[in-house]
């Protein structure tokens, strides 16, 4: 069954959703962001996707305290990205309480820095981010275009042991409109040993459904739920129904 990871994105402090990553398009939906972290984890989510947006766009991360609170509140296994540039800001990221850092950025610009922290940390806590605008790979909080696609990203960290991605199609992102199945199922197919997490678009259960049929293992839903079109109950019998097909 494929694993449900709701997102909280941050920009001082705050839960928002920004559409399309456009900074000056955003929706705040709670003050506190431990209020809905709690409600995730009282449905049974065990994954949290946290983005710290003003990290992103400051090159350095912002909001650890909220990841620090977050982590010491809740149990939730915290998926922590934005601003993550350097050894310091990594350690610092794990100081903080993430099980798991994503980086985009330094990926591209550094990449033999990320393939030491795949060494370093283990590929269970590194995540690439794959971010993608009309074919190409978006970075510095998707305000700028690097000169190389989504595939030829993946592969270059391969062997070095990459075991997640999260990939977001900007052009979906907080439009509700549905995800890109086809760009995810056939990066699935031509990296069938790394778990390709499904990013923007999600606009209902019918998109998470389709998703896990064409084999997908993750998703990352945001906007969808603070704006009901999924409900905290259907996650919270996704995590029964998962939770049941553990067992058995």
């Amino acid at each position: 069954m494929i694993t449900i990871i709701p997102a909280i994105d941050l920009i001082d402090g705050s839960c928002v959703r920004l559409t399309q990553g456009d900074y000056d398009r955003k929706t705040t939906y709670y003050k506190d962001p431990l209020d809905v972290a709690r409600r995730y984890e009282d449905c049974g989510i065990k994954r949290l996707h946290l983005v710290d947006l003003d990290g992103a766009k400051a090159s350095h991360p912002v909001n650890l305290k909220v990841l620090e609170r977050l982590a010491t509140s809740t149990a939730l296994q915290i998926q922590y990205g934005g601003g993550i540039k350097s050894s310091d800001a990594l350690k610092e990221v794990f100081a903080a309480g993430a099980k798991r850092a994503i980086c985009g950025s330094i990926a591209v610009k550094q990449p033999e820095s990320f393939r030491e922290w795949l060494d370093e940390f283990g590929p269970e806590r590194m995540v690439l981010g794959a971010d993608t605008r009309d074919g190409r790979i978006a970075i510095n909080g998707w305000l700028e275009a690097a000169q190389m696609g989504v595939e030829e990203l993946i592969e270059s960290f391969r062997s070095a042991g990459l075991s997640q991605v999260i990939c977001t199609d900007i052009a979906k992102d907080g439009m509700l409109s549905g995800p890109s199945v086809p760009l995810y199922v056939k990066l699935q197919k031509l990296f069938p040993e790394i778990e390709i997490t499904v990013s923007g678009g999600i606009s209902s259960w019918d998109d998470i459904e389709n998703l896990d049929r064409n084999g997908l293992k993750s998703v990352i839903v945001g906007k969808a739920i603070y704006e009901g079109r999924i409900t905290f109950e259907q996650l919270a019998q996704y995590s029964l129904t998962a939770s049941t097909d553990k067992k058995l």
